[in-house]
């Protein structure tokens, strides 16, 4: 409603309902997927309530009514701590108060830290004014922290992509932001408490899974775009840039969304990796998306212990519940599901190729916001679909996975057992 009053606009003429939807849902849903380029169709006030939406999404709506409640009332109610304890993965209800201005703070850190540093540059190296640079700071930072993507010149951040003082700074909000707000809080602690963060035997299993997983698909991503692209987008660059390149579009997958490059001239196999690193995503409890790097690594060592004939799963000397593998591959199964049908659909009903159309809707729904310059191009159902895909994307494997593991049925009977062929 408010993106579509005049005022939003800078023609003044209001958008329309299917564009301030997407713009809305994209938001807050921290996607990055856009309709309308940004900074020439939305007023200032317009980005504003973008940048608003932004914010929200990533600190989470459960964890933004609990701080209401909060400020307001000083106090949680109880449904409202069994949900936030849901969203941002607190250990018990004793602790959410703490957990949900632990996230606020966090946030507020790290956006304030990439906007000082983005400030500075964007008024030093590119003579915006103090006011026009502290905007652009506050913009990119806060929707690189939150894995937003949106960006404030229309060619995203492609005029950028050899300054590595943009760059690596949006790099670092992504990754922060990536990981999720668990392991942020773990490390946080040890570091307080003087005791070696790097040593990996004292970190909780989330937290190892999350942060060697993180580290194998940010390399996967950097290898790929680096040596697939060498001689296509990122042939007219020096080895300098073409690394700072190759290493910004590694990370961007996360669900971040920023793009340095045309992912519309990439190569098919580079677009068909970043599908396969934008459907894992990034960390639980935080503000990526995707299905989530934990639940990729679970069925990871599922398979490698199958192979190897083991009775248990097992990894980092931990065994795996078998009521966590199924959540996984609860998880995984739909989300493919998710990706596949509506692929399929646009396949069917518009003119655009199946490499685009699966970019498109795997962005969608692991809310990355990467494009190859199709969204706007799409039929209003289409774009409707997407709209559809983000909100699902966005809240779905949070809700599947807490409704799993808060369903529990007992029987007192078990069935005969027999085995059907597999394979």
């Amino acid at each position: 409603m408010l993106l579509m009053l005049p005022v939003a606009t800078d023609t003044g003429a209001g958008a329309s309902l299917v564009d301030a939807l997407f713009t809305s849902t994209s938001a807050t849903c921290l996607t990055g997927l856009i309709v309308t380029d940004t900074p020439v169709y939305w007023s200032g006030f317009g980005q504003g309530v973008i940048l608003a939406l932004i914010q929200i999404g990533g600190l989470g709506i459960m964890t933004m009514a609990s701080l209401v409640g909060l400020l307001l009332a000083n106090r949680i109610g109880l449904k409202a701590r069994l949900n936030t304890a849901a969203e941002v993965r607190a250990s018990g209800l004793g602790d959410v108060r703490s957990v949900v201005i632990g996230v606020v703070r966090v946030s507020l850190l790290f956006e304030a830290v990439i906007a000082a540093a983005l400030t500075a540059r964007f008024a030093l190296g590119y003579d915006q004014t103090p006011l026009r640079a502290l905007w652009l700071g506050v913009f990119h930072s806060i929707s690189a922290f939150n894995n937003a993507g949106f960006a404030l010149y229309s060619d995203n951040m492609i005029g950028f992509a050899e300054d590595p003082w943009i760059c690596l700074p949006l790099m670092i909000a992504v990754i922060a932001g990536g990981l999720g707000f668990p392991v942020l809080f773990e490390i946080g602690r040890r570091v307080r408490k003087n005791r070696s963060s790097y040593d990996s035997r004292r970190w909780s299993l989330h937290t190892r899974l999350t942060i060697v997983m993180t580290a194998i698909l940010l390399a996967a991503g950097f290898g790929s775009v680096l040596a697939l692209e060498w001689f296509g987008t990122l042939q007219h660059h020096g080895l300098g840039s073409k690394l700072l390149i190759a290493a910004f579009q590694g990370v961007m997958p996360r669900t971040a969304g920023f793009n340095s490059v045309d992912y519309a001239q990439m190569d098919d196999a580079t677009l068909l990796i970043t599908d396969v690193l934008m459907f894992i995503g990034g960390g639980s409890g935080g503000t990526a998306g995707g299905i989530k790097v934990t639940t990729f690594a679970v069925l990871l060592v599922v398979i490698i212990a199958e192979v190897r004939g083991e009775k248990s799963v097992t990894v980092f000397d931990r065994r795996i519940d078998p009521r966590l593998q199924r959540q996984a591959l609860t998880v995984a199964a739909i989300g493919i599901a998710l990706v596949v049908v509506p692929t399929v659909l646009l396949l069917a009903g518009t003119t655009f190729d199946l490499n685009a159309l699966l970019f498109e809707v795997t962005s969608a729904f692991a809310t990355v916001g990467l494009s190859t310059g199709i969204t706007a191009a799409l039929p209003h159902w289409g774009q409707l679909l997407l709209i559809v895909l983000m909100y699902l994307g966005r809240i779905g494997p949070i809700t599947l996975v807490s409704a799993l593991a808060a369903r529990q049925r007992s029987r007192r009977y078990e069935l005969p057992t027999e085995r059907p062929f597999i394979g």
